[in-house]
Parts: C-alpha cells; structure tokens; sequence
C-alpha cells in the first residue's frame, strides 16, 4: 500500500517545539514506516522522516516571516494532489483545504479532523463528507453534522516518555497560554494549595498573557519556561505532582495529558471535551468541576499510583495501537 501523508507547514514536522497535528503526523508516520508500509511525507523541506520525503515549502510558516501561509499552502496541496495517482491513498493531517480537491482524484482520501478552529469552517466538512473519510480523535470532538469513518485516539511511542516514580511537589501547566487552556486557573488552584506552578508553552494570546498571567510569574510561585522540546519536555512532564488542564472549552484531544500520564504524573482536568474519555478518575488523575474541586484533587493525587497510570496509557495510548487502528481504516478504504 502506498500512503501519501499530507502534513501541515506552520511547523517542521516533527515539531521543534510545539506543533500537536505535526508531531501525530510525524508519530504516525514512523510507526507505518517501522510496519513496512510505504510512506511519502509531504511536508516542510526540512522536515525529518524515515519515510521518503516530498515537498516544495523550502521552511515552515510559522517560523519564518518570508514564507506566506496562503501562497504556500496552495503550493503544498497542489503538489500532492498533481501526483495523486502515484497513491492508494492520501491521509490528510492538514484541515479542511485538502477537500477542494477531493472531486479531482480518483485517490481515496482520509482526513483527520485535529478538531475544528471555527464554526465557519464546516462548509468545507460538510460539502466533501461523501467523498472523504473523516477520522475524529475523540467521540466528544464528533460534529452532529458529518459522518464519520472511525474516532481512533492519538497515540505516543510510550519509551520514548520515562516514568518517574516519584514526581515532586510542584505543579504543572503544560500548554498554549490561552484563555481556552486555564492557565490563569491554573494559576489560581496553585495559590490557593501553596504549590510552585511550573508553566511550560507558547504565547497565543499576548493580551491574555499579559493581563492574567505574567503579573503572577514571580518565580518563586509562578515560573514561565516558555515553550521546550526534548529532555527539557521529558523532565517537565515527569517532574511534577500533577499536571493541571483546567480547560474552558471542549478540548478535541488533550496530546500533552496523555504525555504527563505516560510520564506517570496525574492529570487534573476539568470535565469537558475529551477528558472522560482520556482520564480514568480516581485512578489516573482526576475529573473536576470548579476550583474548589480541582483543590481538593491535588491534596489527594497521593492516592494515586504513578506506575498504574503509565501502565493504562500503555495499554490505551500506545503509538502501535494508533498505527494499527489507522491500517484498519486504510484498508477498508481501499478494499484490500
């Protein structure tokens, strides 16, 4: 089978940093490349990958002013879909622009759905959902609206995320500096319990950033480590008590809980969006409501086996387990 992967070019893939939809394209990818499937990666030209690599957009977007996301998008999908007929099939990891061609190839094409940005992009699920298979990445990020072709949960490659058995005292905020992650709750649940917030992630929403957050980044109580990768990410997500995803909206997937819990760190998060479906309460992390029970959750992580936890994301969340449910779908597409 031949699989023409279309990855986003904000970013590298995989990502220096952040970049949740092109590390799972990049995760995904080896994980069929190490199964012996082969793989074209369409991604930025400077992107890693055991699989072969193609493209035209010479540097990501998001981290270069001179590539224009527009233009360059464009050039991305056309290359691809000019080549189509080389494929048995196209995953698309790259929102909803990719469905303007779907009427163009006879190419089956399967589509991610990383969660949706806005409303107003649904046209663009909707018109195509006969001809495109959509996978979502949670039964709760499913639209009431689309048909769906399968929900297959991200995985991660589980050795790569040591286990620290012990954790610290500290808390952890592991995310974009949003209003939608609760940072700023984030914030609050560790002042009320006298705990240091270890805060990890890119800047989104400056004004937010700057009103809600920095005024408390002392650190002493609050330290802000920016956004980092590696060890430096491994350490982060190990080196905590637990990990706060105190969300303010319907989190389609939640990449970096599964992470933190593989790490054997509990997660406390509010429950909305995919949670329920990530968290086991009480033997994982926890499910809360308001402050006052995400509180009250913290003093009680000790109840909680850091060993267990890794073992269920093991069991769950395993990059082998996404890999393979993925080749389910493939083959069902294109009848073999």
């Amino acid at each position: 089978m031949r699989i023409a992967m279309l990855a986003p070019i904000a970013r590298r893939t995989p990502p220096k940093t952040y970049g949740p939809w092109e590390l799972v394209t990049s995760m995904l990818t080896e994980a069929l490349v190490a199964r012996g499937i082969d793989v074209t990666l369409f991604a930025t030209l400077d992107s890693i990958t055991a699989a072969a690599l193609d493209g035209v957009v010479p540097a990501p977007y998001g981290e270069d002013e001179s590539i224009d996301a527009k233009v360059w998008e464009f050039r991305h999908l056309a290359h691809l879909f000019e080549q189509a007929d080389r494929f048995d099939l196209i995953h698309n990891q790259a929102d909803f622009p990719a469905h303007a061609f779907a009427r163009l190839t006879d190419t089956p094409i399967v589509t991610t759905i990383h969660g949706f940005s806005s409303q107003r992009i649904l046209p663009m699920y909707a018109e195509y959902q006969d001809l495109v298979h959509y996978v979502a990445i949670s039964d709760a990020d499913r639209h009431p609206e689309l048909r769906y072709s399968a929900t297959i949960h991200h995985g991660i490659p589980i050795d790569d995320f040591p286990l620290n058995p012990a954790g610290s005292n500290d808390l952890l905020f592991f995310g974009r500096i949003h209003p939608d992650k609760g940072a700023a709750e984030a914030i609050a649940a560790a002042r009320t319990c006298g705990r240091h917030l270890h805060m990890y992630g890119i800047v989104q929403d400056k004004d937010y950033y700057e009103r809600d957050v920095e005024p408390a980044v002392d650190g002493t109580r609050v330290t802000y480590h920016g956004a980092v990768g590696g060890t430096q990410r491994l350490r982060a997500l190990g080196e905590a008590r637990a990990l706060l995803h105190l969300i303010k909206f319907d989190e389609p997937f939640g990449l970096s809980v599964i992470e933190a819990m593989a790490c054997g760190t509990p997660a406390i998060a509010t429950r909305r969006g995919s949670m329920p479906e990530l968290i086991e309460d009480g033997i994982t992390g926890f499910l809360v409501n308001s402050l006052d029970e995400a509180n009250q959750a913290i003093e009680r992580v000790d109840e909680i086996d850091r060993s267990r936890i890794r073992r269920a994301v093991a069991d769950r969340f395993s990059v082998d387990r996404m890999a393979d449910d993925y080749l389910t779908l493939y083959r069902r597409v294109v009848g073999t």
